[in-house]
């Protein structure tokens, strides 16, 4: 295993769909990873299957890891020493790597059709073995350069006929590795497939790629998730037969993250009304819209925060974490082998705590962002900080900032009248006018003040201030809700509160 080379990590995604908060978390440990060591951290994109390829996948994932702040240091966009970066147009280094194997009788050509294919699964399907694989109890009985004569196989080369290369697993090995995370883990061989290195098209398999690409970027360090430890065999004998096990990266397999029901998938999150991607995705084929964190309004700081923490401690009872403090306290030998259960509950609680924590100006500058795009006029930065500075203890997400303060801009489209209707009388009515003669009068604008007169008001008609605050606020905000309601008429102004006042009073009269 390597352990003196310079740390290079790699995050290899395939552009087929939208980004799951478990492919972040492995962007995440593997950019904390090579930033603690002073190493770098790759995007390679794998697209090798161009069967399940889908437009603007690729720019999506770049978009998400931005929006995060996990940029890599080096990808199709960023360029590199070690590209190119995208599989596909890597294509015919995996060949001469297949063709290698085969000459070493460690691979062989397989010319068995999709029929062939379906007649062996039906011929060796038993109730011990309802799926059965190509492996070797098999690949005697099937049409490969293992069974036909060398001129045979000459002649169907030669001839073009379709064809994959298939890795030759022999027979009762065992093989293993040290796991980062789950110390040593073994196979025996004979339990595995003799899994396609290279496809009919011309193109790697995962298998034969991820290998000779690890080799060529001279990565340092592979982390995955658990659902590829099946593959680890295959994986370990490439290593050995291409370019030494000496040579091989170390390995982790991050724990699953997990939902109500198993692995979180996207149905968990439309069942259950959470998001599980990091941005919004829109399936091109289906037109189906499925949310991300970010338009559900999490800050990144906020979602990289609680996917740290799924799966990984620093072993105090700290919970909020900035990237910064990530990089200094993250270590592999801290992360958990078992899954990890996402908690949606707990992610807002995480937010809603880095609401509180960002800089009143950074927040204000992000909240103007969401407001603006609801099509509101925003006043200056120092208004609106104060505006957010009001409200922000009653946000959870980003999002909420609209409905909590849009009503600082423009009338409410709806009062909440049945709220006050069941008490409201003739003596209330006549309150509110001289409410407004008061607050008319006034030069003196600010909430301590309006509070003051209010309550003096109140007492003076013999009304206890409980019984017309309540109005006062559906008046001002159009429902219950909203901070202390004398700082919202100080921000709205003389001229606005007034207005409003007379406008509920004209719904109730």
């Amino acid at each position: 295993m390597t352990t003196d080379k310079k740390v290079r990590v790699r995050f290899a995604p395939s552009p087929t769909g939208g980004l799951h908060l478990g492919g972040v978390r492995t962007v995440l440990y593997n950019y904390l990873f090579a930033r603690q060591h002073g190493g770098d951290f790759i995007l390679r994109i794998e697209d090798t299957d161009q069967t399940r390829f889908v437009p603007g996948a690729e720019e999506y994932i770049f978009q998400c890891l931005a929006w995060a702040g996990l940029e890599p240091d080096e990808s199709v966009k960023q360029g590199g020493a070690y590209g190119p970066y995208r599989q596909s147009e890597r294509k015919e280094l995996y060949r001469a790597y297949a063709e290698q194997l085969v000459e070493k009788g460690q691979a062989y050509y397989a010319f068995d059709t999709p029929e062939e294919l379906e007649r062996m699964r039906q011929d060796f399907k038993t109730e011990q073995n309802p799926s059965p694989q190509y492996d070797h109890h098999v690949r005697d009985k099937m049409r490969n350069s293992l069974t036909l004569s060398e001129e045979e196989v000459d002649r169907l080369l030669r001839e073009n006929t379709r064809h994959v290369i298939r890795i030759k697993m022999p027979e009762n090995e065992t093989v293993g590795f040290t796991d980062m995370i789950r110390g040593d883990v073994s196979f025996n061989t004979s339990l595995v497939d003799d899994k396609v290195l290279l496809k009919a098209d011309g193109m790697p398999t995962y298998h034969l790629a991820v290998v000779v690409d690890d080799h060529l970027m001279k990565i340092s360090h592979a982390f995955r998730g658990e659902e590829w430890l099946p593959s680890a065999p295959v994986h370990i004998l490439l290593w050995k037969y291409l370019f030494g096990l000496e040579n091989m990266p170390q390995w982790a397999h991050f724990p699953l993250i997990l939902g109500p029901s198993g692995k979180l998938s996207k149905r968990d999150g439309a069942k259950y009304g959470f998001p599980v991607f990091a941005m919004n995705w829109t399936d091109p084929k289906t037109g189906e819209l499925t949310e991300g964190f970010k338009e559900k309004g999490f800050l990144p700081e906020a979602f990289i925060n609680l996917l740290a923490v799924l799966g990984w401690n620093d072993g105090t009872e700290q919970e909020l974490f900035s990237l910064e403090e990530l990089t200094g306290k993250f270590s592999m030998d801290r992360v958990h082998s078992s899954g990890a259960k996402f908690d949606y509950e707990k992610a807002k609680w995480y937010n809603h705590e880095w609401i509180k924590k960002l800089a009143p100006e950074e927040l204000t500058r992000r909240v103007r962002g969401v407001l603006e795009a609801k099509g509101l006029s925003v006043p200056d930065d120092r208004l609106l900080q104060h505006i957010v500075e009001l409200v922000k203890d009653r946000t959870t997400l980003l999002t909420d900032f609209y409905e909590q303060t849009a009503y600082f801009f423009r009338m409410p489209e709806h009062m909440d009248i049945t709220a006050i209707q069941p008490k409201w009388n003739e003596a209330k009515q006549l309150f509110f006018t001289e409410v407004i003669r008061n607050y008319e009068l006034n030069t003196d604008w600010n909430a301590e003040v309006l509070e003051n007169n209010f309550k003096e008001i109140a007492a003076a008609n013999q009304l206890k201030p409980g019984e017309v605050m309540l109005p006062l606020r559906i008046m001002l905000v159009g429902g219950k809700f909203g901070p202390h309601v004398f700082d919202i008429a100080a921000v709205l102004g003389k001229e606005e509160t007034i207005k409003r006042i007379q406008h509920t009073l004209g719904l109730l009269g």
